[in-house]
């Protein structure tokens, strides 16, 4: 969990993912001679701040991940406006950096609108992000940007031993996205893939608890096709790898943003759901962590 720690203090609000970015990427090369293969690694011009890894020479199934988290934009005389949907109750502690020096500071509501209590104003456009305490007991973990730091941080597992499959570190996914239907098109017209697994984190619900298995989603916002959910379905039962299945009418993730792309992509979220969702303490059972990695190495092989 040390790994998980230390990429959920990392600055990353959508629109400021490039910290993440160099994060990844130092850590890649720092471990990819020991992983099983070596990658091939895009980034860069036309790629913006996104990472796409390539293993083995006829990778079948792509995992997206997203690497930015929900926050807020200062915008005048400290008041700010949110990047996604974070909680915003009162005496939430935000922090965060401009030109003139570090900023710590309580959420405050005034006349319904949001503003960070700081001593002096915060230049205009800086990101805030929750303060994060990271806490780990026997059972469960718990921090802000559970959502999605733990779905990059399973990508980095998958990839010690990914013989061949395509990992996508993604942008901009809680603030609505808009990476995933370019980085679907390079991927889709370079290596003629067009299955994808979501490497992302949902919620627990009436239908979904705690240390019952990771996630399979039938649907959220977004429909993914029933064929394709199906064999995932059908690997992990055959696997006897924990799992349970959702469906909800509103949510979604990088899935949405390549099932309105003008490529035939077949996608799936498979994550662990966390309770608290976009807030200081967002809360995964070590259970459904297990199970998450578990069954994406089965797919990476099966699909």
């Amino acid at each position: 969990m040390e790994l998980l720690k230390e990429i959920c203090k990392i600055h990353a609000p959508s629109g400021e993912e490039l910290a993440m970015s160099k994060f990844l990427l130092k850590y890649i090369k720092q471990n990819q001679n020991k992983w099983k293969i070596k990658p091939k690694i895009h980034f860069g011009d036309g790629f913006q701040d996104n990472i796409i890894l390539v293993f083995g020479d006829n990778p079948r199934t792509a995992i997206f991940s997203h690497m930015d988290s929900i926050g807020f934009t200062v915008k005048y005389d400290n008041e700010i406006v949110k990047i996604g949907g974070p909680i915003t109750t009162e005496g939430i502690i935000l922090v965060g950096e401009d030109s003139i020096g570090k900023i710590e500071g309580k959420l405050t509501t005034k006349k319904n609108r949001l503003f960070i209590d700081f001593h002096r104003n915060i230049e205009r456009g800086t990101s805030l992000t929750f303060k994060i305490d990271f806490r780990e007991t026997e059972d469960f973990i718990q921090s802000c940007y559970i959502d999605n730091r733990l779905g990059v941080w399973n990508c980095l597992q998958i990839a010690k031993t990914l013989e061949e499959g395509i990992i996508v570190f993604s942008s901009w996914e809680e603030h609505g996205g808009g990476s995933v239907g370019y980085l679907g098109k390079f991927i889709y017209d370079t290596y003629n893939i067009n299955q994808a697994l979501i490497s992302d984190i949902t919620w627990i619900t009436k239908g979904v608890k705690h240390g019952k298995g990771c996630v399979i989603s039938l649907r959220d916002s977004g429909i993914p096709r029933k064929s394709y959910v199906n064999k995932i379905i059908d690997i992990a039962k055959e696997a006897a790898i924990p799992f349970q299945l959702e469906v909800e009418s509103t949510g979604g993730s990088d899935g949405n943003g390549l099932q309105k792309s003008d490529y035939p992509w077949d996608w799936c979220f498979v994550g662990a759901p966390e309770d608290n969702v976009h807030s200081p303490d967002e809360k995964v059972h070590k259970k459904d962590i297990d199970s998450m990695v578990r069954l994406y190495k089965q797919l990476l092989k099966k699909l």
